[in-house]
Formats: structure tokens, sequence, C-alpha cells
């Protein structure tokens, strides 16, 4: 073959040998950019999802109201009185029993609804028939803890009737033989109930001094909330 024809072929050879390797190499690139794409969107990703996950499940703009939100719910209203979530020891949908702060006789609690209301008359049927319901159910409880043989189960419906507190409440006194030694007294003391020194209303009756019947402690009332809990729990089961 003539010399510029071989010169001729062997250039075009030499031109298709570079256009396979630069095709071979856009090729190998292609497939690398490729194969970073998935990780560099993770990666941008991430930071996006670190900062916004949190404020999905705390409050960050306002603690303090949300600290106080959930501490008031909490606890239980009782006129204008708020009871520790540690001395209720039942709730119903309606209703709620918490422990006192200076019992009559020993097991004496109170069951309330849980919607402040002054008088029963104000109670809607539901609340009415779930109040004494879960009076009943009380009752059964402290029955079997203080091997009561009776009940003092009282309403004192408004102001007139010695009602100490604007909030319908049933005082409920489990009793044993010989408690009082003379057993209308329980009515006196009921009159003279009140759910704190200040609110303690004046009575003829011959009761123990101030300093034989001192308020009871947190730690007390809530150990004694725990018993009938713990009481409630094992009717259930």
């Amino acid at each position: 073959q003539p010399t510029g024809h071989r010169s001729r072929q062997h250039h075009h050879s030499s031109l298709a040998s570079l256009q396979h390797h630069h095709d071979g190499m856009t090729l190998s690139l292609i497939l690398f950019l490729s194969s970073l794409i998935p990780f560099q969107i993770f990666a941008f990703s991430l930071p996006p999802l670190t900062l916004v996950s949190p404020r999905l499940f705390m409050s960050t703009d306002e603690p303090s109201s949300t600290t106080t939100t959930t501490t008031t719910v909490a606890m239980q209203q009782f006129g204008k009185f708020l009871i520790a979530p540690n001395h209720v020891f039942f709730r119903s949908t309606l209703s709620a029993a918490f422990v006192n702060l200076r019992p009559i006789v020993p097991g004496h609690v109170l069951v309330i609804p849980v919607r402040v209301v002054a008088r029963l008359e104000d109670l809607t049927n539901d609340e009415y028939v779930d109040l004494f319901q879960s009076v009943r159910t009380v009752q059964n409880a402290l029955k079997n803890c203080y091997y009561a043989t009776g009940f003092n189960v009282a309403v004192q419906d408004g102001r007139v009737a010695g009602q100490s507190v604007p909030h319908v409440h049933v005082h409920v006194l489990p009793r044993t033989e010989g408690d009082f030694e003379r057993n209308d007294d329980v009515y006196d003391e009921l009159e003279a109930w009140a759910p704190d020194e200040k609110s303690k209303k004046p009575t003829s009756l011959d009761v123990p001094e101030d300093k034989d019947r001192k308020d009871r402690t947190f730690e007390e009332m809530t150990e004694e909330a725990a018993v009938y809990k713990n009481l409630l729990q094992m009717r259930e089961i």
C-alpha cells in the first residue's frame, strides 16, 4: 500500500482508540458521580432533620408555660384549693376522691365532682350518678381497710347547711363500735370540719385542742392515699 494511505489508516486507528478510551473514562466518571449522589442527598438532608426533630417533641419557646400547664392539669381543684395528685386516690370520668388534712376518724375522705360545682342541684344527671357510684366504690375499699361496720356519708349542701367549701363534696367516714363516746358527736364534728385551720368554724363541741389535732404531713397523706389506691386496684383484678 502507498505510504500515504497507511499513514491515514494509522491516524484513524489512533483516533478511534483515543475516542474509545475517552468514552470509557467518561462512562466511569458518570458512574462514579452517580454513586455519590445518594450520599450527597443524605448528607444534605441530615441538618434539617437534626434541627427540626427536637421541635416536634419539646417546646423551646415557652418552657415555663408548658411546665405550668402540666402541673395545673395534674392538680385536682377543690373550690379554691388545689389537691396534690399524690393525695387523690380515686378518679372516675367525672369524680375524684382524696384524703383529708384533718380527718375526724381514720379513713375520713372526700369524694367530689371533678367540675367545680357549688350545689347538688347544679350537677348534671351524669355527674350526680357518677358521684354516688364513686362514693360506693370508695366505701367498699375503706370497709376492708378499717373493718368498718358502718359509715357516715354526709353532704352539706349550701352554706346554711354547714358547707365550708362551695364545691359539692361528700364526706365518707368509716365507723367502728365505740369510736365516739356519744354517737351523735360525729355530726357536731362534721359541722365544725374545714379543709384547713383558716377555714375552721367555731363550734360549741368540746373537740380536742389544736395541739392534739395537728395537720398531717404531706408524706403521711401520700402514704394513706397509696394504701387506698392499692385496695382499689386489688378489687379490679
